[in-house]
């Protein structure tokens, strides 16, 4: 079970339905897939989606780093020796996507080398977790419409909101127009990736009040330390922490420092490997867990629901593992499919998910 090659292939596909939200937006979902080659001829696989705008990473960038210094430094070692593989990765600084997807394309051959489930080697806990449907930017009426659309059609009644414009008013008769439309059997929460300042964000959570949130995320940034601290003091729903804690130390400086009081996990940014980590910590020091998406296709979709579903913590809550469906295509060979409400873990060993050949030469952009 030694590792033999390491490939990152640059692809682009765009998106029939563009993500806007406070930090950016996404048009083309410009990915890296990773393959790692074995001895015996077992290939695993993980995408590696860069956020320029959150991590600094570019898919050239993961390219290079890939292809420069994390293969040199995992070919000849073992699938057996995760932890050796991600030490060598922890010598080069930042970099989170390109480790993690390195970290998943791993387990994913290990997995298919022992003829065993990812989520049964990480847990086991089911087999499927409810849906939570990520909605973008746009008007009032346009965004009931999309959330009404994925409930009719997929069983989806768990929405996140992004928030963060300016005024704060735009977001909060987005996110009533939501409540008043959609009824108070669908579960909503707020996302505002640093877009408001903490005053801002006390004020829109104030006009929210009535609304009946879930949750509330990186409303404010969290440099801004005191402020963060003093909106979280005040706010009476669970605090989660996404870009602010990309890491174990992140996690624990926010929680213990009172800069969060919940914690989104995305495979993307921390691998198998690190999410369990995450996982555990969270578990230890009693907080909520949110499975994040980062803008996801549906390779990445199959990494997050693996995961969710292998611990009961992660997969309490809705993962959010549908934006998917906002792509104009996709490189597996057999498409995700949720069904009332509901993504379950593919059955075949590793990921059990399989690249369309045909698909992969189409959109990807180093030939």
């Amino acid at each position: 079970m030694k590792i033999t090659r390491v490939e990152a292939i640059p692809y682009a596909i765009p998106y029939a339905k563009p993500l806007r939200f406070a930090s950016g937006e996404v048009t083309v979902a410009e990915h890296v897939l990773v393959r790692v080659h074995t001895n015996e001829g077992v290939v695993g696989v993980a995408d590696a989606p860069p956020r320029p705008f959150t991590y600094g990473e570019t898919q050239a960038g993961v390219v290079a780093v890939i292809e420069q210094l994390f293969a040199p430094q995992v070919v000849g070692a073992s699938l057996l020796e995760r932890e050796v593989i991600i030490n060598r990765l922890d010598r080069t600084v930042g970099n989170p996507v390109a480790k993690s997807a390195v970290d998943m394309a791993v387990w994913d051959a290990l997995g298919r080398t022992l003829g065993l489930r990812v989520t049964d080697l990480l847990g086991g806990y089911t087999d499927r977790m409810r849906v939570s449907h990520m909605l973008g930017f746009d008007e009032p009426a346009a965004m009931v419409a999309e959330a009404e659309r994925m409930r009719a059609v997929h069983g989806i009644t768990t929405f996140k909101v992004k928030v963060g414009r300016r005024p704060f008013q735009l977001d909060t008769a987005v996110v009533r127009a939501l409540r008043e439309g959609l009824g108070d059997e669908v579960e909503l929460y707020v996302d505002g990736n640093r877009g408001w300042s903490p005053a801002e964000s006390a004020r829109a959570l104030h006009e929210m009040a009535d609304l009946g949130l879930l949750f509330a995320e990186e409303l404010c940034s969290a440099d801004d330390v005191l402020g963060r601290r003093w909106l979280v003091g005040q706010c009476n729903l669970p605090f989660i922490a996404d870009e602010s804690a990309v890491t174990p130390a992140d996690v624990t400086r926010e929680i213990l420092g009172g800069a969060a009081t919940a914690v989104s996990i995305k495979t993307a940014r921390t691998g198998f490997t690190y999410s369990q980590r995450v996982h555990h910590l969270a578990e230890g020091l009693g907080i909520e867990v949110v499975m994040g998406n980062q803008i996801d296709g549906q390779l990445g979709s199959v990494c997050t629901v693996a995961f969710g579903a292998a611990y009961r913590l992660t997969s309490q809550r809705a993962g959010e593992l549908s934006n998917f469906l906002d792509m104009s295509d996709d490189l597996l060979t057999e498409p995700l499919e949720i069904r009332d409400g509901h993504l379950t873990v593919r059955p075949g060993p590793g990921l059990g998910v399989e690249i369309h050949p045909d698909k992969l030469a189409r959109y990807r952009t180093d030939r």
